[in-house]
């Protein structure tokens, strides 16, 4: 088998299985393969195309969000993230982070590799199925993009929507050059208006109504296959 263009970071628990699955993935792609455990600081310096693999059994949506500033850094670094519940798992991640590519529990090994093997070439490795639900999740966004919602303010707007991408307080703060105490009292003139009475209920009400959209459409491309596009086939 050729040898994958890059390396792969794995991010998870460091344990015999665990090195077992680096131990396949560098043999059927021959290429650099490393393991950071769950403790280890979110740190990379890339000289080629990096694959950060995030392990969703184990890492948080604060380390994924760590590590997803580091992609920010250069466009050869690439996330994707495994051991996905199912699609509606998948559809919440992808709501939060922009990621090249997404693996389910149920994906095998082989299928694993095929899919670090695309998203090294510069491929999304997504199925058809998600794909589909983003691009409603994009239309319902740009609908919403043009007209007036609950009577939000531009300012209420950007904090409930920094607050749907998973941000806390003090980073929606820090985003928007105000304090904490503005934010709080934003977030409780929004809760007001749409109607929500916590946290929880207000990004997932930000998410349906103002998300932003976790990909760039206009890179999938599609082809013959009618069960899978053109990253996962």
């Amino acid at each position: 088998m050729d040898q994958a263009k890059g390396s792969v970071l794995l991010v998870t628990d460091t344990n015999p299985q665990s090195q077992l699955f680096i131990d396949y993935i560098h043999q059927q792609l021959q290429c650099p393969v490393a393991v950071k455990g769950l403790t280890e600081s979110c740190s990379l310096q890339a000289n080629e195309t990096t694959l950060i693999l995030m392990d969703a059994d184990h890492v948080d949506d604060e380390t994924l969000q760590q590590w997803y500033y580091q992609t920010l850094e250069g466009s050869d670094i690439l996330l994707a993230a495994f051991n996905l519940r199912d699609e509606d798992h998948a559809a919440d991640v992808l709501a939060k982070f922009h990621l090249q590519g997404v693996f389910y529990r149920s994906d095998s090994l082989m299928l694993i590799c095929k899919g670090i093997r695309k998203l090294l070439e510069g491929d999304l490795w997504i199925s058809r199925a998600l794909m589909t639900r983003l691009i409603d999740f994009y239309r319902r966004q740009q609908r919403n993009a043009y007209r007036p919602i609950c009577g939000l303010t531009h300012r209420e707007l950007e904090i409930i929507g920094l607050l749907g991408s998973g941000a806390s307080n003090s980073e929606i703060a820090e985003r928007l050059f105000v304090s904490e105490h503005t934010v709080k009292s934003h977030l409780y003139n929004v809760f007001r208006k749409i109607k929500v009475h916590n946290r929880i209920q207000a990004m997932n009400w930000a998410r349906q109504n103002l998300g932003a959209m976790p990909i760039n459409l206009a890179s999938m491309r599609t082809e013959d296959n009618p069960h899978r596009s053109s990253l996962r086939h």
